[in-house]
């Protein structure tokens, strides 16, 4: 997807279903537990280290963003909708 037309139709809601899509293909948990978008992705156990950065991977390859190492706290990272809100400031930052 090119940034032009990401940075175009960039709602939450669509890049909620990006990132929850990401996460139900990469994480057996997320799929097991019927992952919502409001749901906890670190306190239940679905991301861990290694996963937070398979997910920081996934979004700066398909989103026109970079994620710096003072972005990667709990609160950008702690739910699809945290996600989605976060690459939403940076994209619209950027």
């Amino acid at each position: 997807m090119k940034a032009d037309s990401v940075r175009g139709n960039m709602s939450d809601n669509h890049l909620g279903m990006q990132i929850r899509q990401f996460i139900l293909q990469k994480f057996p948990l997320a799929r097991r537990r019927h992952l919502e978008s409001s749901d906890t992705l670190l306190d239940s156990g679905i991301l861990d280290s290694q996963g937070v950065l398979e997910l920081v991977s996934f979004i700066e390859q398909n989103f026109p963003i970079e994620v710096a190492d003072d972005e990667l706290v709990p609160e950008n990272f702690q739910s699809i909708d945290k996600l989605a809100a976060f690459v939403r400031r940076k994209t619209s930052n950027g």
